[in-house]
C-alpha cells in the first residue's frame, strides 16, 4: 500500500493499524511519488479466533444437544 506524506499526516492511526494487520505502507513524496519510507509494523497482530469452543482439552459431551421427549414437549409448550 502506498500513501503520501501529506495523507500519512492525516491518517497516521489507520496506516499504522493497517502495519499491525501485515500490510506494508510506503510512503511517498513529491509530484512523483518518490518513495521516501515505510511503515512496517515490529510485531504483527496475532488473529484470535472469535470461537468459545476453541481452546485445548475442551471437548463438548456427546448427547449435549440432545433433549427427551418431554423436554421437547417443554420446548414446544405441550403439557404432558
Amino acid at each position: 500500500m502506498e500513501s503520501t506524506m501529506f495523507e500519512a499526516k492525516t491518517r497516521l492511526s489507520a496506516l499504522v493499524k493497517k502495519a499491525q494487520h501485515g500490510d506494508k505502507v510506503v510512503l511517498t513524496t513529491g509530484r512523483k511519488k518518490t518513495p521516501v519510507a515505510m511503515i512496517v509494523a515490529l510485531k504483527p497482530v496475532k488473529e484470535r479466533p472469535f470461537d468459545l469452543f476453541h481452546h485445548p482439552g475442551f471437548d463438548i459431551p456427546a448427547g449435549f444437544d440432545e433433549l427427551s421427549e418431554a423436554e421437547m414437549k417443554a420446548w414446544r409448550g405441550e403439557s404432558e
